[in-house]
């Protein structure tokens, strides 16, 4: 078995309420093992036999749309993943000191050479940036509200779709994975 999380994009936010317990039982359905949700906003821990994280995200997607009658763009990535990216570093700890938040943004894949570039130059005095693989990191130095930068800015910007998570969920959520057991 192999421990995973989706990150669902949509999930009580945007008049989309979906209680935990319905999308546990959705899970569920779909053959997955130790199902469980973290916060309620679209993190689902689960077991599966199945490893591919683009034909779990393909799965998730297309039972969910069926499910809740919307689309629900799904970020795939392995207990080991999560783990990685929880314990991550990635600005310098004086800025780190400073942040007044630190985001996570998930993506399906890599970003392409000319989108790296537009993402880096949306960096501000507030807004900084560090790119790792399927993952870019947010620091705010003040309220993310006092900031231009945001999801639908990114996703306009670079035309792919990504959902954030702060990073104490994603610590939360790691810890959660390590109380399920070895994936």
């Amino acid at each position: 078995m192999h421990s995973h999380v989706a990150f669902l994009r949509a999930i009580n936010v945007g008049g989309h309420t979906v209680k935990m317990d319905r999308l546990k039982t959705i899970f569920v359905s779909m053959g997955f093992e130790s199902v469980q949700t973290v916060i309620a906003s679209g993190n689902v821990l689960f077991q599966t036999k199945k490893s591919n994280a683009g034909e779990l995200e393909s799965l998730i997607e297309k039972t969910l749309k069926v499910e809740l009658s919307y689309e629900v763009a799904t970020f795939v990535r392995t207990a080991n993943d999560v783990a990685r990216i929880a314990g991550s570093k990635p600005f310098a700890k004086n800025l780190l000191e400073k942040a007044m938040a630190l985001n996570v943004i998930f993506l399906r894949e890599e970003l392409t050479a000319e989108n790296q570039r537009k993402v880096m130059g949306l960096k501000s005095a507030m807004d900084y940036f560090s790119l790792k693989g399927r993952e870019i990191f947010w620091l705010c130095l003040k309220k993310q509200s006092e900031s231009e930068f945001s999801n639908a800015i990114f996703e306009k910007e670079l035309k792919v779709h990504s959902t954030f998570r702060g990073m104490k969920t994603v610590q939360r959520i790691a810890s959660a994975l390590q109380r399920v057991g070895p994936p």
